[in-house]
């Protein structure tokens, strides 16, 4: 065991160590005044963290943000392809959404002011199909449509019952709008077209808009009928003060609508994007027509135009659909097998290029661009006669 003076002689040389170690870190400071800075800053720094926080609290991160100042992180610029103008123009492939018709209704009777496009704009035309079921004549628009991509838009409204519809591959796949239930010749009908008319415009590239069923066939090939539409600078709606819709009239739609306003015409329209704004966007005389009016699709579109859109030359004021009335019934003629051949389909395409005296326009080129009514029976003899007789 080391004795009291063997403990004193080791204290001693820890003392005289110690003290030549103190006289050498006192000539470092003497030549490296910087340090003296550092020594002060540092004791500030802590004097800091002790009156804002407790020792038990500080992190390793806390006092690195003390040292280092950082600017903050940059907001990232809108990618074009993700949030810019892009994805507000390209519509979506599947067209189901769960808007009310009162929110779609709204949402579609936007319109931007600036009638320029900042954008090299392709007009497109939508084809909206208004059906009960299923599209028996299906192959055949397939073949019309065919290598015309992104010059058209399809929309279809069938009845919320009908569960079945097209396979992937098909143009009219995914194409099929949020449906609820028609009846003919009720309020529930114009429903379905003001339906239709609204999610097509919800695409800011269709111009034209022309409604169909599933028993119509196009008269024409698609570039025919394209640069018709296209190149026209009216409408195409049927509105004539004829007897028969005068006795439709009900006087309980008085003082809205006067018994001089009132006008009957074809079901089968093709509207512009004017006009297709002016149908979603009344919220005045539909309400009246859907409380009184008989068979409203003859007449709330063809007495809304004469009202109070005011027309004039805006409106061919003739439908594009031609449509077999000639024995007058409540029904137009059904087409089978039978009926359908070469001279048939001549003979329709010949009735559709004439003067159009309803129009008044000895420059129009066509009276009709498509016929109905077809059976599902016709579809193979449409399909073979298709390449020589409609080109397409």
């Amino acid at each position: 065991m080391p004795t009291q003076k063997d403990q004193n002689s080791q204290l001693s040389l820890l003392i005289e160590l110690l003290k030549k170690l103190l006289n050498h870190f006192h000539n470092l400071l003497l030549y490296f005044p910087i340090l003296w800075i550092t020594v002060i800053v540092g004791i500030i720094v802590y004097s800091s963290l002790q009156a804002i926080s407790s020792p038990s609290s500080l992190t390793v991160q806390s006092v690195s943000q003390l040292f280092f100042v950082t600017s903050p992180p940059p907001i990232p610029s809108p990618s074009f392809q993700e949030n810019g103008l892009e994805k507000f123009l390209k519509p979506t492939k599947n067209i189901m959404h769960g808007m009310e018709d009162n929110e779609l209704l709204w949402r579609a009777s936007m319109d931007p002011k600036i009638r320029g496009y900042p954008y090299p704009r392709i007009p497109k035309v939508a084809f909206m199909f208004l059906t009960w079921g299923p599209l028996p004549l299906a192959p055949l628009w397939e073949r019309f449509f065919r290598g015309h991509e992104g010059l058209f838009t399809i929309y279809v409204h069938t009845n919320s019952s009908y569960d079945e519809f097209m396979l992937q591959g098909s143009v009219f796949y995914g194409r099929r709008i949020p449906s609820k239930r028609v009846d003919w010749g009720n309020a529930n009908m114009v429903e379905a077209e003001r339906r239709l008319l609204a999610n097509a415009l919800l695409d800011i590239n269709n111009e034209r808009f022309i409604l169909l069923s599933e028993s119509c066939i196009p008269l024409f090939n698609f570039t025919t009928i394209y640069s018709f539409l296209i190149d026209s600078t009216q409408s195409h709606v049927d509105s004539y003060d004829l007897p028969i819709g005068c006795v439709r009239y009900d006087r309980r739609m008085y003082p809205h609508i006067h018994m001089h306003h009132w006008r009957k015409g074809s079901q089968w329209f093709e509207l512009d994007r004017a006009m297709a704004l002016e149908v979603v966007s009344d919220t005045i005389y539909w309400p009246i027509f859907k409380a009184y009016s008989r068979y409203p699709d003859e007449h709330y579109i063809p007495t809304l135009f004469n009202m109070r859109l005011r027309l004039g030359s805006r409106n061919a004021n003739r439908t594009l659909t031609w449509t077999d009335w000639r024995k007058r019934r409540a029904h137009p003629r059904l087409f089978g097998e039978w009926e359908v051949n070469v001279e048939f389909l001549e003979w329709l395409r010949m009735k559709s290029v004439g003067d159009c005296e309803k129009n008044g326009e000895n420059k129009i080129k066509f009276c009709f661009l498509f016929a109905r009514k077809f059976s599902s029976t016709t579809l193979d003899k449409l399909l073979r006669l298709a390449s020589t007789v409609m080109y397409f």
